[in-house]
């Protein structure tokens, strides 16, 4: 069967984790974003969280099916 799950959860939570990144780089030097999480730059923390986790997401995807496309196919009786 060729429907892998991995390829869509990786790339929604690679998209999320950049545009996180994005956000969180864009917005550090304002300091009164953040005062409320005590001073921490949430948004760039958990945005390269979810960015590493897509980005394994999409790599165990692409390593499954090369795997699979290695491997032959069964012999039917």
């Amino acid at each position: 069967m060729g429907l892998d799950i991995r390829w869509p959860i990786g790339l929604m939570f690679t998209l999320v984790g950049a545009m996180l990144v994005i956000y969180g780089g864009a917005t550090a030097s304002d300091a009164e974003t953040y005062r409320r999480s005590l001073d921490i730059n949430i948004n760039l923390r958990w945005g390269l969280a979810l960015l590493v986790f897509g980005a394994w997401m999409l790599i165990m995807a692409w390593r499954g099916s090369r795997q699979s496309a290695e491997s032959p196919a069964p012999k039917k009786k």
